[in-house]
């Protein structure tokens, strides 16, 4: 456990905040349909929920719809898992497709989707259990509250404020602001001015936590690892075996910061 409360509160939006699983599925495959040329439009049985059990392997959004053609093709679940980095490329090497011609179309099918049915694309994110009554207490309390994420800002912001939930544009960095997270953090800190700060940052990827981790300036932030989130059983653990990150439970989340 932390043993003193933040100053500043810095979350992941996907993953931690909000869970945008439906969405990533039914983009995908859509865009699996198209690139794949599949005749086939409704997606076998069972399909998403293996989806979403190995959605913690994808690190860039084209892989999403490269997912749907392994399991499609065949690939176990536990195969996936430990040799993800080898079989995407595989797949995309043997049609001959560039993972920016899988990316493109899958930005293009989600920018038409928002443009003709925002309120449809919105409604397939849900909130976890527990954390818009938590942000509720931290918006109300001296701790300054963030979103640091690669979702574009201005739906970071409708999904709150549909949940009664408002933050000021400047409490939100997303996808448009283009540089790395802990180059945020770093700003954040920045801006108090040399004021005595206590940073916690909250992710549910490893990888973003490890990358602060190497920043030696920013060696005081506090690093929380969301356990309900986009992660796998080895990358949790790995996280309970790193000195510097806390692995977190949900029902700690929605708790005092005490008992974080």
């Amino acid at each position: 456990m932390t043993a003193k409360n933040p100053t500043i509160l810095a979350l992941d939006f996907d993953g931690v905040v909000c869970d945008g699983l439906i969405e990533y599925f039914e983009v995908a495959w859509r865009t699996y349909c198209q690139v794949w040329s599949s005749t086939q439009q409704t997606p076998p049985e069972n399909l998403a929920n293996r989806f979403y059990r190995l959605r913690p392997v994808i690190e860039t959004g084209w892989e999403m719809p490269v997912l749907i053609k392994a399991l499609i093709a065949g690939f176990t679940d536990d195969k996936i898992l430990q040799e993800w980095s080898n079989i995407a490329p595989q797949i995309l090497a043997v049609d001959k497709i560039e993972p920016k011609v899988v990316a493109k179309k899958l930005d293009g099918l989600r920018d038409e989707w928002i443009s003709t049915d925002l309120d449809g694309w919105l409604s397939l994110h849900r909130f976890y259990p527990g954390v818009i009554e938590k942000l509720k207490k931290v918006i109300n309390s001296e701790v300054k509250l963030f979103i640091v994420t690669t979702k574009e800002g201005r739906f970071v912001k409708n999904l709150l404020q549909r949940e009664g939930l408002k933050l000021a544009d400047t409490a939100i960095f997303g996808k448009e602001v283009k540089r790395p997270k802990y180059e945020t953090l770093r700003g954040l800190i920045a801006q108090e001015k040399n004021q005595p700060v206590s940073l916690w940052f909250m992710e549910d990827r490893l990888k973003t936590l490890e990358l602060v981790k190497q920043q030696s300036d920013l060696d005081h932030v506090q690093l929380f690892l969301a356990d309900w989130g986009y992660n796998t059983p080895s990358e949790r653990e790995a996280g309970e075996n790193d000195d510097r990150i806390q692995v977190i439970s949900l029902d700690q989340f929605s708790q005092d910061f005490s008992r974080w």
